[in-house]
């Protein structure tokens, strides 16, 4: 649950730095730099400030039953 809540956020934040930097002012294009770099280090340190919000607002990973895959 985590990752999908993870993708959907950085996702929205993404399309509103893009809106706010064509409809307000060039800079805001630096909040979606931000999240790019963010979601780069999180793949190769495996560390995600999102995450742990979420851990600490009691957001529950799903579990894996043996021999079934989550999607």
């Amino acid at each position: 649950m985590k990752e999908r809540i993870i993708r959907v956020v950085a996702g929205l934040i993404v399309l509103t730095s893009v809106a706010l930097t064509y409809f307000v002012n060039i800079n805001w294009i630096w909040l979606g730099v931000f999240v790019g770099v963010n979601l780069f280090q999180s793949g190769i340190t495996k560390f995600c400030p999102l995450e742990k919000i979420l851990g600490y607002c009691g957001v529950k990973d799903k579990e894996m039953k043996q021999g079934s895959e989550l999607n």
